[in-house]
């Protein structure tokens, strides 16, 4: 009888199997930690390229947020230079009423009338006076009411008084000053303007 023994032949073929399948898992296992390596590359990439543009991001917002504060402080001197323009033109505008309006109470004040006091606050000028009589003190209200400088004239205040043994009326008088032509022309109007207090 014939023995054929086919063990080898068979162990052969396993271990040729074994070692295929030790390659390809090697291989596999390479080939993933390739795929691995080169997404993770990749990922860094991308990361790397955004935390650039972030870091050019805040550089510019940096950059915006100076030129911003300048900005904001070349408008606050804009403004105070606004201000101060205004005030000066309204002290030029300005200067020449205190002289109209004494100009005009010398004119208006009628005789026996003497005036104590004169108080202005902006538009408004408070009198204190004494006249010899009450017709003395509206005749000087209709002169008022009459200039071209003076508006509205009210009487606040009017009682009797002794000054050196003279029995006169004492009064309070407020009106108000009208704009002159020239600021009024200015301020684009044709006529004064009366203020508002």
């Amino acid at each position: 009888m014939i023995r054929i023994n086919l063990l080898p032949h068979r162990e052969e073929k396993r271990k040729a199997r074994r070692t295929q399948f030790y390659t390809l898992a090697a291989l596999v296992l390479v080939l993933a930690a390739l795929v691995v390596l080169l997404i993770y590359s990749i990922w860094n990439g991308y990361i790397g390229e955004q935390e650039s543009k972030n870091e050019f991001l805040r550089k510019e917002i940096a950059i915006l947020d100076a030129r911003n504060d300048q900005i904001k402080r070349l408008k606050e001197q804009m403004q105070a230079l606004l201000a101060r323009k205004e005030v000066i033109e309204s002290l030029q505008s300005d200067r020449s009423e205190a002289v109209h309006l004494l100009g005009e109470l010398t004119k208006s004040v009628p005789d026996g009338v003497y005036l104590k006091s004169i108080k202005q606050e902006g538009r408004k000028v408070s009198v204190t006076g004494y006249a010899q009589s009450n017709s003395r003190v509206s005749s000087l209200m209709r002169n008022l009411e009459s200039s071209p400088w003076m508006a509205s004239p009210q009487l606040m205040e009017i009682k009797a008084v002794t000054v050196d043994k003279r029995r006169l009326n004492e009064f309070v008088l407020v009106f108000q000053l009208k704009r002159s032509l020239e600021s009024a022309a200015k301020a684009g109007a044709a006529m004064p303007v009366e203020a508002k207090p």
